[in-house]
């Protein structure tokens, strides 16, 4: 199987006196001497695949630091100055530029959103996900999932990444907007495929949000104001038709929908006092329907279909998967109930977002002068960790790529740091809908690996593709084999 995902361990070193380079009032981490040379630009940028160039900091120890332009930048890869950015020393810091430039296409939703607003917008937000709701929606997911498995047909070549992407969205459509997959839903799917391709183009373009708002005819913006175009008018339309419903509804004394669409309509900020300002506004409303809509669907779709393929290639972690699942399920679907049952499918799924985790890398800029670890750096200085990186890092997980649930016990989790392993991030701004992702990645999985077992194909190329979340750039080629 043609591949080039394998990449050799990262091996990362701690900081020594002698690697700090010191320079008047700071301290940075070693790394490139000068701006980042144009010739590594080129190698780690226009290949659309900015992991290259972390992997190649990594020689650097445990942070790197280099210049684009005038801008300090850092890549830190030790869980404790990860710590300390996110959680310890969290109100320094603000969302880096690149994530800032998702707010072109999601706005000032929950995961662009800074300071005062993100705050209100989670408080907002927040009774939609709480673990009670969200776990109402088990039955659906399985309901889904199950037809799914119906659908496929023993011998038949599939993209299975594809097909994750059509559950996974017909699962958000109907838990989080109570509604079916449309030809308009599918809108949403075509234009955020659309958009992805040229994501890492549209960031790389000096002052984007201009060139969009000036309308220059460049190629690439051209198509993301298409895509944007449509998928803001099939977003108002579910926002628009929701509204009359729930309008309905009162009108004729019936209860509120229990969808995350409903209660994000009818919400206020009980921190804020009480009265119509309190409720989101129509352009937040918007933004927040984005942002959960991609987000949601995006990311258990490609961790499924990291998790297939990882399946294909180790066969005792599948069949140790496949007798679990039979013996917590005993030929029955899978219920809410039964996840307790199901612990090694659940260390299936982290291992596989260990290695190749959906959220592939974070961000975010100092607003003063900031302390990290042994290093003191100025104001406006861009810290990035990656996912990718720090996961696969053999301090914390030996031999690490070799795929291995095990890792994922509560006594190996126990000994390990805590962003040794972060595929929903940290601190303030940790993923709301996690609790949701892992229920349903965990229910699929267990539902389709009941019926089914995806033999991989042979000879095909797999690589990574990331965008906003972290793809397979050519799909996932399968075939499936009915369970005897």
């Amino acid at each position: 199987m043609a591949s080039n995902i394998q990449n050799p361990p990262v091996t990362l070193v701690s900081a020594s006196e002698d690697a700090i380079v010191r320079s008047g009032p700071y301290r940075f981490p070693p790394g490139l001497k000068r701006n980042l040379p144009f010739y590594l630009f080129s190698k780690f940028f226009r290949s659309d695949n900015p992991i290259l160039l972390f992997e190649y900091l990594t020689k650097y120890g445990r942070a790197a630091h280099y210049r684009l332009l005038h801008n300090h930048i850092v890549l830190l890869h030790d869980p404790a100055d990860i710590r300390e950015v996110l959680v310890d020393k969290a109100q320094f810091f603000i969302k880096e530029r690149t994530q800032k430039r998702m707010r072109i296409l999601l706005g000032e939703g929950l995961i662009t959103a800074d300071g005062e607003h993100h705050k209100r917008q989670r408080r907002i937000a927040a009774p939609a996900f709480h673990r009670q709701r969200i776990q109402a929606y088990a039955g659906t997911i399985v309901e889904h999932a199950a037809a799914v498995r119906d659908e496929w047909k023993p011998g038949e070549r599939m993209d299975v990444a594809a097909e994750m992407m059509r559950l996974s969205l017909q699962i958000t459509a109907r838990t989080l907007f109570d509604t079916e997959v449309t030809p308009e839903i599918e809108t949403i799917n075509d234009e955020s495929n659309a958009v992805m391709e040229i994501y890492n183009t549209l960031i790389a373009l000096p002052r984007a949000e201009d060139l969009l708002r000036w309308r220059i005819p460049i190629p690439a913006l051209v198509r993301f104001r298409r895509s944007k175009r449509r998928l803001d008018a099939v977003v108002d339309s579910m926002i628009a038709r929701k509204q009359g419903l729930i309008a309905k509804a009162a009108r004729e004394g019936r209860a509120l929908g229990g969808d995350v669409l409903s209660m994000l309509i009818a919400a206020r900020d009980d921190d804020g006092g009480s009265g119509a300002s309190n409720k989101m506004s129509s352009q937040e409303l918007r933004d927040e329907v984005m942002t959960i809509f991609l987000a949601g669907y995006e990311t258990v779709a490609n961790a499924l279909s990291w998790t297939w393929l990882l399946l294909g290639q180790n066969p005792e972690a599948e069949a140790k998967l496949h007798a679990e699942v039979d013996a917590a399920l005993g030929g029955r679907l899978p219920t809410l109930e039964a996840l307790p049952r199901l612990p090694y499918t659940e260390m299936v799924v982290a291992e596989s977002m260990r290695l190749y985790p959906p959220a592939w890398a974070m961000g975010r800029q100092a607003t003063q002068a900031i302390e990290i670890g042994p290093y003191r750096l100025p104001k406006g200085t861009f810290f990035f960790f990656s996912q990718y990186i720090v996961q696969r890092n053999p301090k914390y997980f030996p031999d690490p790529l070799r795929f291995d649930p095990e890792r994922f016990t509560p006594e190996a989790k126990a000994s390990r740091p805590k962003f040794a392993y972060f595929p929903f991030g940290g601190g303030g701004r940790q993923c709301i809908g996690e609790s949701f992702a892992w229920m349903e990645a965990v229910l699929v999985l267990a539902t389709l690996a009941q019926r089914w077992r995806l033999r991989v194909v042979e000879d095909q190329k797999i690589d990574v593709q990331p965008k906003i979340t972290l793809r397979p750039k050519f799909g996932i080629q399968v075939v499936p084999e009915l369970r005897r």
